[in-house]
């Protein structure tokens, strides 16, 4: 009770700071619906009718109690339910920033592995380097690059995205480059706290009593070091995701690709303050979801883990 209070308490205040911070961006959204061109009259009555001239907290009370009823409100751009919006962008981010999480978590424990195999050598030391370059690139610039090379050749699309009703290997293969875009940044930085983990775990006894048995440093570090460090890695892992759907709002921006960083985008251009709130609410929502997870994941293979300070 006492984690799902907190949590609540902690969405309560993040929609406070999300409608605060919506209201204070320069410009009127019923001048921006209407034009420069309208009249006082006329853009007074429709301020009127969408609520604007009512003292800001009340309208945040009511903005929360629809969104924990799960209506969002209605688009001023668009005019249809930011619901039906967000859930059509989200049919793109989400698979986007789940397929980088997993290539993430693959490039980051194969590298972590393989460079725990052989403290100090050639492999070590080449990834090593690899990873701190990795982690001070971030997932746009990475995406850029990648728009850059791919264009030299018509194998990758560069940019849009079919949808999946086109067909599952067309929409994978337009998601390839995101995914890597997404995937390199987070996956170096899996790499070196795997890296670290399995070489705290592998002076324990046990790992020497694996490698008396017969067993190469390899085998003993996949079999009985990786689970053992499974804590630390988890932690890092479960804050990656997080990172990865915020992550692929800007390399969907990069890459054209119609998701929730698109429509965030769109939305403040516009003006649209009802649907930039659901998005932002949305995306941190998201994040605080999952560290609950994986604090309860956590407590799962850790019992000390719930008894820290």
């Amino acid at each position: 009770m006492k984690g799902a209070a907190g949590v609540l308490l902690m969405l309560v205040g993040a929609s406070l700071i999300i409608f605060l911070a919506a209201n204070a961006l320069p410009g009127d959204p019923a001048a921006v619906m209407l034009g420069t061109a309208a009249r006082p009259d006329t853009l007074a009555a429709l301020r009127l009718e969408l609520g604007l001239d009512r003292p800001i907290l009340l309208r945040w009370l009511e903005w929360l109690g629809d969104a924990l009823r799960g209506d969002l409100g209605r688009s001023l751009t668009y005019g249809t339910p930011v619901s039906v919006l967000v859930g059509a962008r989200l049919a793109l981010t989400l698979p986007l920033a789940f397929l980088g999480f997993l290539l993430a978590a693959a490039i980051g424990l194969g590298l972590g592995l393989l460079s725990a195999r052989r403290p100090g050598g050639w492999l070590d030391r080449l990834t090593t380097i690899a990873t701190q370059a990795g982690t001070a690139v971030p997932a746009f610039v990475v995406g850029l690059c990648l728009v850059l090379l791919a264009s030299r050749s018509t194998a990758w699309p560069t940019g849009g995205f079919p949808g999946w009703q086109d067909g599952f290997l067309p929409a994978l293969q337009s998601l390839a480059l995101p995914t890597l875009a997404l995937a390199l940044p987070q996956g170096m930085v899996l790499a070196r706290v795997a890296r670290a983990a399995l070489m705290d775990v592998g002076s324990e006894d046990y790992m020497r009593t694996a490698r008396a048995k017969g067993l190469s440093r390899g085998q003993a570090l996949r079999r009985h070091a990786l689970p053992n460090s499974l804590v630390a890695v988890a932690t890092v892992m479960g804050l990656q995701f997080s990172f990865l759907v915020g992550g692929a709002v800007l390399v969907e921006t990069v890459f054209a690709l119609p998701g929730l960083g698109q429509l965030a985008v769109q939305s403040l251009q516009n003006r649209d303050l009802v649907t930039l709130q659901a998005v932002a609410l949305l995306l941190v929502a998201t994040v605080i979801g999952v560290n609950a997870l994986v604090d309860f994941a956590l407590g799962r293979l850790d019992p000390r883990w719930g008894e820290r300070p």
